[in-house]
């Protein structure tokens, strides 16, 4: 028997206080050896109503009731990291094709226009203009809000990438999806309610953009490297190769009571919670997550409508994690930062995409959930509409905080609605101008709440995901 087995099983049941701090122990050393005595744990009521520390922590993750009833119950975040050029995927502008190779009125510089070159079709009964290089989306341009008239702050990758996932340029703060699981909890308690998948290395930012900052650990993203085929290399230490799970099990519950204890001596101490947690979630995940990440497990024609690609898998992962419960589902697409060659470079990141993303959102359809489901698709700011190299096949595009595009789709919103408009040449955000502020307000008013009251209170102050900002832009929600 393996010596920590032994200790379970005769130990389990009479554990003695062995923690303090180091405060602690002066107080009780100067009282006498007396005062050093510990009371045993034997038959101590741990939490009145509870089976164990962790089942109180996971608690945290049960679904909670919003403000208001809900439009959107779970949220798919497609981030398009690198900035999307807007005036070529969903804002047509034909004066600045008109105007290309030529200076444009108030620019200033040496830089001509650069008129896209690709053609915007009207789909869809409602018409909504949809550059070419989206067949597939073009299909669903009926369930599609698109905002036309997004801006931000810097035009900084990194910066900009995180105040996209956070609201907040400087301060460190709870991502996006950490105040949706905060809000409305998780429907399943085995997996996390938050998890963010990206197809190879960490983004600008890094988990700055799924992080849960001050709020409980327990509401931070998982970072799950898609680009590994096997779950074991997805999540590493998924599986104990030396373990049963009875022994896990019983491993578990002693480390939880040894750290409740001291987690009572620290005052409940925020770091140990979230350790807390960790453990009991990365027990459970064991076989939710293995079957979760299990494409192989779908149908031939279900991951033939995917695609065989890093994104067609991404989706279809997406789909049968949303399934299953996890409220908020982060997708990185990146590779946007289109400088140069934007045609072909564009072109070829609008496949990547355009696919993988139209079988998801056929695929929640068929299945009853597009509905109850909020899907988000945008970069962290666009790119300027004059040549970033003077034009020519090399031609490409600089960086824009002014202006750029973001739709939505799904939960409560309406769709074939293309709101706000930028300038003539697409340069500036002139109508009904979005800020990412104003972007948060409505995805937290799809999920029940109202921004302004969904708060955590730290270092003596109420935060919430708007900052003192936000409006909700009530025309695109049904």
């Amino acid at each position: 028997m393996k010596p920590s087995q032994q200790y379970i099983n005769e130990h389990s049941a009479k554990l003695e206080d062995m923690f303090m701090t180091r405060r602690q122990l002066l107080q009780r050393a100067g009282m006498g050896f007396g005062a050093l005595s510990l009371a045993a744990l034997e038959g101590m009521d741990f939490l009145p109503g509870t089976t164990s520390h962790a089942a109180s922590n996971l608690s945290q993750l049960a679904p909670k009731q919003p403000h208001f009833p809900v439009k959107a119950q779970r949220v798919v975040h497609i981030f398009a990291q690198g900035a999307p050029s807007h005036v070529d995927t969903w804002d047509p502008k034909p004066a600045l094709k008109a105007r290309h190779g030529q200076p444009l009125p108030g620019m200033g510089g040496d830089r001509t226009a650069l008129g896209s070159p690709f053609d915007f079709k009207k789909t869809g009964r409602s018409g909504l203009e949809i550059s070419e290089v989206f067949p597939q989306l073009a299909k669903h341009a009926d369930e599609i809000a698109v905002i036309r008239s997004m801006h931000t702050n810097i035009p900084s990758h990194e910066v900009a990438t995180v105040m996209m996932n956070t609201g907040s340029l400087r301060i460190i703060k709870p991502s996006l999806g950490a105040w949706a699981v905060y809000g409305l909890g998780s429907e399943n308690q085995n997996l996390p309610g938050f998890i963010s998948l990206r197809p190879g290395g960490n983004p600008p930012g890094a988990s700055k953009n799924w992080a849960s900052a001050f709020l409980p650990g327990v509401y931070s993203g998982s970072s799950i490297n898609t680009s590994l085929r096997r779950i074991e290399d997805m999540i590493a230490n998924i599986k104990n190769p030396y373990t049963t799970l009875a022994e896990q099990r019983r491993q578990l519950d002693l480390i939880n009571k040894l750290n409740f204890k001291h987690s009572q001596n620290l005052q409940k101490d925020a770091k140990l919670e979230a350790r807390l947690e960790a453990y009991e979630m990365a027990f459970k995940m064991q076989t939710e997550a293995t079957d979760a990440f299990d494409i192989s497990k779908e149908p031939a024609k279900v991951r033939e409508k995917y695609g065989n690609s890093a994104q067609g898998r991404q989706m279809l992962i997406t789909r049968r994690l949303l399934e299953k419960g996890v409220r908020f589902v982060q997708v990185w697409a990146g590779g946007w930062d289109h400088h140069s060659n934007l045609e072909a470079a564009l072109r070829g990141k609008a496949t990547e995409i355009d696919g993988p993303a139209g079988a998801l959102i056929q695929d929640l359809k068929d299945r009853g959930m597009l509905d109850s489901t909020l899907i988000m698709w945008g970069g962290e700011f666009g790119r300027t509409v004059t040549s970033d190299n003077n034009g020519g096949a090399g031609a490409g595009r600089d960086h824009n905080s002014k202006a750029f595009s973001h739709w939505l789709a799904g939960g409560g919103v309406k769709g074939g609605t293309a709101y706000g408009a930028t300038d003539e040449f697409g340069d500036s955000a002139v109508k009904d101008k979005v800020h990412i502020h104003d972007l948060h307000a409505t995805v937290m008013a799809l999920l029940g709440f109202d921004h302004e009251k969904l708060t955590y209170r730290y270092n003596g102050r109420d935060f919430r995901l708007t900052d003192n900002f936000g409006n909700v832009v009530k025309d695109i929600i049904a």
